[in-house]
């Protein structure tokens, strides 16, 4: 039975299997960042149901939250009146936010057999690095990602370009660009060369370019950033002349959202997103494609993205043990890649790699690997202390530079001293 057959069964089953519960079942919630609706609910609650199968007096209860930041502030609102979920799906970002709020248990105070210290080590280092702090591990990886980059060969080869090669440096990003950017007599662009979001989350894609400058945006620890840094000014300008200075790609700020759409309407040759939306490409994509890791400039890489798996604090240690049996569920080898498969997401865990379901599928289709392979160039996301409000300060600032409002040097000076003020109280 594949996957996706495999899911709709045991949604169907779902209503059966749930009334069947004994009524002394324990039942766990879990928060999952996604609105209603959609193959991605089927995909959690077939799950749900399959768990529940296996564990008969443990019942799972989806609650599905919204976007990633609706999810955090519905999580800390619940937690705060008493009624936290057991588990939820939310960035690896929001780790310190939810240490500083006292809301998680660290897992190795509840993992303890030698199996679970065993499952804790089993991911990917880079993907631990937005997992754990102070000696803890405070995340688990299970929808994780980097950013990718993505091209139109049909566009290259019309540019003449070799169709089957993306750029591999900053300079071939722009020489391409250039190639690949199409202007009528009155200045019209019809496709652009690149384009890479800055609405939403732009301190992520802009985190790609100060990572391949050489640059580290944060401490492991979350209490203090190098926003002014030399090697992030280069970046921050970088991105701006891409727009402003070569001309390969929209001025101002490009839509989060949109940028897919503007691939798939062959708006833009090249997009940056992430490898989350591999599974949206391939099914919408009307032309041939290629994904790659990004390019380079001192070096290559890319940040890290995506959700972990968090307990909650309770003093119901059932369900508390109930929610780790369900996050060690979730993050079996043969769940990791079938997720990966369903989603795009990175399976989390090498052993994941050597599952029969994910070498079938990476030798079907090896763009699945692109993200994978990138990721030991990755570093951890953005994180610190108060990470809504410094992170926040980054995008302001890139949005000013971006918009022509403000240089680059004096926009991130600023940056750098207001982040810098915020995250004094937790320094010590």
């Amino acid at each position: 039975m594949n996957s996706f057959t495999r899911i709709m069964t045991a949604t169907a089953l779902a209503t059966t299997v749930l009334a069947g519960s004994a009524a002394s079942a324990t039942e766990i919630t879990f928060y999952y960042p996604i609105a209603v609706g959609g193959p991605i609910t089927k995909i959690v609650d077939g799950y749900a149901v399959e768990f529940a199968k296996a564990h008969p007096d443990i019942t799972v209860k989806p609650v599905y939250t919204g976007s990633y930041q609706d999810s955090v502030v519905k999580a800390m609102t619940a937690a705060k009146a008493g009624n936290a979920p057991d588990a939820a799906v939310l960035l690896s970002t929001d780790m310190f936010t939810l240490i500083d709020n006292d809301l998680i248990e660290p897992y190795d105070a509840i993992a303890t057999s030698e199996g679970d210290k065993t499952w804790i080590k089993s991911f990917y280092p880079a993907l631990m690095e937005n997992s754990q702090a102070g000696g803890h591990t405070w995340g688990i990886p299970f929808q994780r990602s980097t950013i990718v980059q993505y091209w139109n060969k049909e566009a290259f080869k019309a540019a003449g370009l070799d169709p089957d090669k993306a750029p591999r440096t900053w300079d071939e990003m722009v020489a391409f660009g250039k190639k690949l950017t199409k202007r009528d007599a009155s200045g019209h662009v019809s496709q652009w060369g690149v384009e890479i979001p800055s609405s939403g989350f732009p301190y992520w894609l802009f985190q790609a370019l100060t990572t391949q400058s050489g640059a580290i945006l944060a401490n492991q620890d979350g209490t203090k950033v190098a926003y002014n840094d030399p090697k992030v000014v280069e970046a921050a300008q970088f991105f701006a002349d891409l727009g402003q200075k070569y001309e390969v790609m929209p001025k101002g700020i490009i839509d989060w959202g949109t940028t897919p759409k503007d691939f798939f309407e062959g708006k833009t040759a090249i997009m940056w997103t992430t490898t989350g939306n591999l599974t949206n490409v391939r099914k919408n994509a009307k032309f041939a494609f290629g994904v790659a890791a990004l390019p380079s400039k001192q070096r290559g890489g890319s940040p890290t993205g995506g959700g972990n798996i968090y307990i909650f604090k309770t003093k119901d240690k059932v369900k508390q043990a109930a929610a780790l049996e369900f996050g060690r569920f979730l993050t079996t080898p043969e769940r990791a890649a079938d997720w990966g498969i369903a989603t795009g997401y990175v399976a989390t865990r090498p052993d994941a790699w050597q599952t029969e379901a994910m070498k079938k599928y990476a030798a079907e289709f090896p763009p699945a690997v692109v993200a994978r392979d990138q990721l030991k160039d990755a570093v951890a996301e953005l994180s610190t202390h108060d990470n809504q409000r410094v992170t926040k300060v980054l995008n302001d600032a890139l949005q000013a530079i971006l918009t022509s409002a403000k240089p680059a040097k004096p926009a991130l000076d600023q940056a750098q001293a207001e982040a810098t003020r915020i995250l004094h109280a937790y320094q010590h």
